[in-house]
């Protein structure tokens, strides 16, 4: 009986109320959930560390889930066992998804069918992890909500992240000219090797100046922005005629004149990876298992915490010096 009674449970991340890093408590007594119809529950080999996971924990973020909870969206694994109706999966499949319904950081998850997809075994379980959220957004914020042409020009403003290196090999794959900035010798190597054609260090006193001095009087298309609060002043100013800026990343308010935007007609543009459609996200997956085939989405796995180190992950993506790829649990 007692082996019966621990088969069902698992270790996974609680947070009981909303606060710092340090509200993330690693049980191992959690009940393993039960997929219902249309659902599937996966075995979880990595998962995926985002940047709003940091900020849906400390309650200043739009969505509040109930507590407790267990976060994470982007899990890669196998599956475990399918509710009814479920005919796209089986037991043994390799999977990954862009959302849980119980939450990724665990041994095991329940995901709708309908977020999870099929992992090529040219993608280790890391890489799986690393697809999720940032290639979505990278899909969504280029060409469901940024319509970029080929040919257009792209400022990746925080390459070298999960999003950023997404935006890189989709923009590179679809034809665009691709500029990148990452915070360190390292990262902007990183950025080069994944598509971009220029890369700028931002930490430079004058980067800014090298961006406008590479791109003439044009200007730039297209600005891919992870840090807004920081750099959307600037990003005006980089902008071509008809130049949108996509807001992916803020962490806090910014002062902007928009008569910047009057001087070239150019844009601000939100972009809300949890307000995409079920067409939308059709679109995206069917863009990005395309791209896995053909050998261009190749996500670049950066740092890696086992689970029982959740805490230091969410402090790192947050503090750390400059990223190198996707963070993952494993």
């Amino acid at each position: 009986i007692a082996m019966a009674a621990t088969r069902n449970v698992m270790r996974a991340v609680r947070v009981f109320e909303f606060g710092g890093p340090e509200v993330l408590k690693l049980q191992s007594d959690v009940l393993i959930p039960d997929p219902k119809e249309n659902q599937v529950l996966i075995k979880v080999h990595a998962c995926g560390v985002n940047p709003v996971e940091t900020y849906i924990r400390s309650g200043n973020y739009a969505r509040k889930p109930a507590v407790p909870y267990t976060p994470g969206s982007d899990v890669a694994g196998v599956i475990e066992g399918v509710g009814e109706h479920v005919t796209a999966f089986k037991k043994g499949d390799r999977v990954f998804t862009i959302g849980t319904i119980s939450g990724g950081y665990a041994d095991y998850a329940v995901a709708a069918a309908n977020r999870v997809f099929p992992l090529s075994d040219k993608l280790d379980f890391r890489q799986g992890a690393a697809i999720g959220i940032p290639y979505f957004t990278a899909y969504r914020a280029l060409f469901q909500k940024g319509h970029a042409k080929a040919g257009e020009s792209v400022l990746v403003h925080g390459a070298s992240g999960g999003v950023g290196i997404a935006t890189c090999q989709i923009a590179r794959a679809c034809g665009l000219k691709v500029l990148g900035t990452a915070g360190t010798e390292e990262g902007m190597n990183v950025v080069l090797r994944n598509g971009a054609h220029q890369a700028f260090n931002h930490r430079e006193a004058n980067y800014i100046d090298k961006i406008k001095e590479y791109t003439g009087m044009e200007g730039v298309d297209i600005i891919i922005e992870m840090l807004s609060n920081i750099n959307l002043a600037t990003d005006l100013q980089l902008l071509s005629y008809a130049g949108r800026v996509m807001v992916v990343g803020c962490r806090g308010p910014v002062e902007i004149n928009p008569r910047d935007t009057m001087s070239k007609e150019s844009s601000v543009i939100g972009v809300s990876l949890f307000l995409a459609t079920e067409e939308e996200r059709h679109e995206c997956a069917t863009a990005l298992l395309d791209g896995i085939e053909a050998g261009w989405l190749k996500p670049v796995v950066g740092s890696e915490y086992p689970l029982d180190k959740v805490v230091k992950a969410h402090e790192d993506i947050i503090h750390s010096s400059g990223a190198r790829g996707k963070m993952v649990l494993l």
